[in-house]
């Protein structure tokens, strides 16, 4: 099993990203803090990974921090949650955020998160309510992000978690027209800015 990767960053985009190993180039789907946190294209990056294996695929998994990728190996241990909706509940809250969540029972937070219906929710707070007291208690779980943001890549992000073009295109837009800095924000400020807008 694939447990960690370093190497060059070759290509990353919203949701994924290509490393260049010693030349061999491993694809990670990410989660949208784990993009925030990537150096440019070109720059060296370490990640944590989780080899995901099925009969017919084998994919990787990339965080950049340990507590990321442990949360995410709690929401695959519940029923009825894969990789695809483990990620996107990491890119839809704030890690410190979803950890309150899930141990308030925090229900109508969590349906808040593209893909996440009541059932899902009562089910995550219930598996998962008394087994993250060490995330909580250890360091944040996500580095600071670097890097500048881009309205394509918010859009980009936004779409990869579910919603339509039109609305995410509109929530940059407000978001921009709000504040005339915004452009500036780094990509996780302005996506967590656009999402909350999109709502």
């Amino acid at each position: 099993m694939i447990a960690h990767l370093r190497g060059q960053v070759l290509e990353k985009s919203p949701g994924r990203v290509v490393l260049d190993c010693a030349g061999v180039g491993y694809e990670a789907a990410v989660s949208i803090p784990t993009f925030a946190a990537l150096p440019e294209t070109g720059a060296t990056v370490a990640l944590f990974i989780h080899t995901h294996v099925r009969e017919d695929q084998l994919a990787l998994y990339g965080f950049s921090s340990m507590n990321e990728k442990r949360l995410f190996e709690k929401l695959l241990s519940i029923s009825g949650v894969g990789p695809r909706l483990a990620l996107t509940i990491l890119s839809g809250l704030e890690p410190d955020r979803l950890i309150a969540a899930i141990r308030s029972s925090d229900h109508a937070m969590l349906t808040r998160i593209p893909g996440v219906g009541k059932k899902t929710a009562e089910r995550v707070t219930l598996e998962l309510k008394d087994k993250l007291e060490q995330l909580a208690a250890g360091a944040p779980i996500v580095s600071a992000a670097t890097g500048g943001a881009t309205g394509g890549d918010v859009l980009s992000a936004l779409e990869n978690l579910g919603y339509p073009r039109p609305a995410a295109e509109k929530a940059v837009a407000k978001v921009l027209e709000q504040d005339p800095n915004a452009g500036d924000l780094e990509f996780e400020a302005l996506f967590r800015a656009a999402m909350a807008a999109v709502r």
